[in-house]
C-alpha cells in the first residue's frame, strides 16, 4: 500500500536515529538542561538571525499551539484566526479548553487578510460593549496553511503591523515550515519569520524528526516562568534530550531545509504527474501538500492502493482529497503512484 496521507508516515531521518544511538548511553541532565538541547538552541538562533531569541522544545503541534496561546493570553482574549485555520478545526478545541476562544475570520485559501484582521478588530472596538466580549489578544497563522499555501513576506509584514497597532502577539504555526522555506515560489526566509513575528515554532514532526516542535520568542516577550507553566500542562519532558539531540542534527549541515526541498521536488513531480494523469486540482499549492478533486467511485478505487486524506466535498458526486511528500517520499513512490493512477 503506498503513502500519500501525510508527512509524517516515516520515522526519522537516519542521521537522527544514528545521533540517538550514539548518544544513547551518556548520562545527561533531564528537563532539556543538556548540552544538545543548548547547542540545538544556539543552531537555531544562528538560522534565524536572532542572537537574542528564546528557543523551547515541545513534542507535538497541538500540545504547542495550546500553550503558547494560554500563557500568552490574558483571562479574558482570545486568538483570532482564519475558519481553517488548525487551531479553528483540527485540535479538538484544545484552545477552548485551556480557557481561550478562538476568534474565526474568513480565510482565502487558507490564508487570512490584513484588511479583514483590521475590519474585526476595528468593529470590536467600535462596540460600546466590547468590555463584555473576548477581546482578540493574538492572532494565529499557519505557513504554509492547512491548504498548503505560502504568505508573501508583504502580507505578513502588513498582518503584523495591525497586530502592533492593536497591540496583539503575532504567532505563525510552522509545523511544516521546512516545506514554506524551500517552496520555489517563497520570498519569506527564517530571518523574516523570526523578525516579523512575535514568536513562532519550528515543525520537527514533520519535517524528519520523530518528534518535537521548537518555540522561538524573538521579542524578549517569553511568558513568565514558561518552563514551569509547561509541566503544569502536563507537556514537560524528562529526557529532554530527545528533542535536543534531534533538533541539533536538523540544524547541522543545512538538514532541515535539504529535507524540505526533497519534499518540494518531489511534489513537482507529484503536480505534472496528476496534470498528465488528467485530475483537477482544487488550488494551486506551491508546498508538498497537492488538492485533488476526485469522482467519488474513482476515490474509492485509488483506497485499495493507496493511503491519502479525506480534505472535504466537492460536490455530490465528488470528493477533494489531500495527496502529501514528505522528506522520505522516494523516485520509487512516485513511479509507484503513476503506475496506479
Amino acid at each position: 500500500m503506498l503513502s500519500f496521507a501525510c508527512d509524517y508516515n516515516e520515522g526519522a531521518h537516519p542521521k537522527i536515529l544514528e545521533k540517538l544511538m550514539k548518544t544513547n548511553f551518556e548520562q545527561l541532565a533531564g528537563y532539556g538542561d543538556d548540552h544538545y538541547c543548548t547547542s540545538a538552541k544556539a543552531k537555531i538562533k544562528e538560522a534565524c538571525g536572532c542572537p537574542e531569541a528564546d528557543v523551547h522544545f515541545l513534542v507535538g503541534g497541538t500540545q504547542t499551539n495550546q500553550i503558547v496561546i494560554a500563557t500568552m493570553l490574558a483571562p479574558y482574549e482570545g486568538v483570532v484566526a482564519a475558519k481553517t485555520g488548525h487551531v479553528a478545526t483540527h485540535e479538538a478545541g484544545a484552545i477552548e479548553h485551556s480557557g481561550h476562544k478562538v476568534l474565526e475570520i474568513p480565510e482565502y485559501d487558507g490564508k487570512i487578510k490584513a484588511c479583514d484582521l483590521r475590519s474585526y478588530v476595528e468593529t470590536f472596538y467600535g462596540d460600546g460593549n466590547h468590555e463584555h466580549m473576548v477581546f482578540p489578544g493574538m492572532v494565529y497563522i499557519s505557513h504554509p496553511t492547512e491548504y498548503g499555501t505560502l504568505y508573501s513576506r508583504q502580507e505578513l509584514e502588513d498582518i503584523a503591523e495591525v497586530c502592533h497597532e492593536f497591540k496583539m502577539s503575532l504567532y505563525l504555526d510552522g509545523a511544516r515550515l521546512g516545506y514554506g522555506l524551500a517552496s520555489r515560489q517563497t520570498d519569506v526566509s527564517l530571518q523574516d519569520i523570526a523578525r516579523i513575528c512575535d514568536v513562532f515554532y519550528i515543525g520537527g514532526t514533520k519535517v524528519g524528526a520523530f518528534c518535537g516542535e521548537a518555540v522561538v520568542f524573538t521579542k524578549n516577550n517569553t511568558p513568565n516562568h514558561f518552563l514551569t507553566q509547561i509541566k503544569q500542562h502536563g507537556a514537560l519532558l524528562a529526557k529532554g534530550r530527545l528533542l535536543g539531540i534531534q533538533f541539533d542534527t536538523l540544524f547541522t549541515d543545512d538538514l532541515y531545509l535539504k529535507l524540505g526541498r526533497n519534499a518540494i521536488e518531489k511534489a513537482e513531480t507529484l503536480k505534472s504527474l496528476i496534470k498528465e494523469k488528467g485530475y483537477r486540482f482544487h488550488l494551486e499549492s506551491p508546498t508538498n501538500q497537492q488538492f485533488i478533486i476526485i469522482e467519488n467511485g474513482r476515490m474509492e478505487e485509488l483506497a485499495e492502493d493507496v493511503m491519502f486524506s479525506f480534505w472535504e466535498k466537492y460536490d455530490d458526486n465528488h470528493t477533494i482529497i489531500r495527496l502529501a511528500t514528505s522528506w522520505a517520499t522516494t523516485d520509487e513512490d512516485l513511479d509507484k503512484l503513476a503506475e496506479v493512477l
